[in-house]
């Protein structure tokens, strides 16, 4: 939603959910700690925003950790493979 517009009131984006405005405002409390979003105050309102940067930087840690699990279950799907092919070629007694 925060990323279709260039800003969203909090009252708004309490308006377009089913859960408690306390629950809410937790979950763009988060937000803001973690640096996603911009608040800004305006009169009684308080506008957010998406923190561009801060998305970039985290696709770009996403993509990270995708690249070094991939080559961590490559390297499990080798060993098992191999494990595998050791039992099938071991005669059964």
């Amino acid at each position: 939603m925060l990323a279709d517009n260039d800003g969203y009131p909090a009252s708004d984006i309490h308006n377009r959910f089913q859960s408690s405005p306390q629950a809410i405002s937790q979950h763009l409390k988060i937000l803001r700690e973690a640096n996603l979003v911009h608040v800004e105050k305006k009169a009684q309102q308080r506008i957010y925003r998406i923190n561009t940067e801060a998305m970039l930087e985290l696709e770009e840690w996403v993509h990270n950790m995708r690249r070094r699990w991939s080559s961590r279950l490559d390297a499990l799907d080798a060993v098992l493979k191999a494990e595998k092919e050791k039992q099938t070629d071991t005669p059964k007694e």
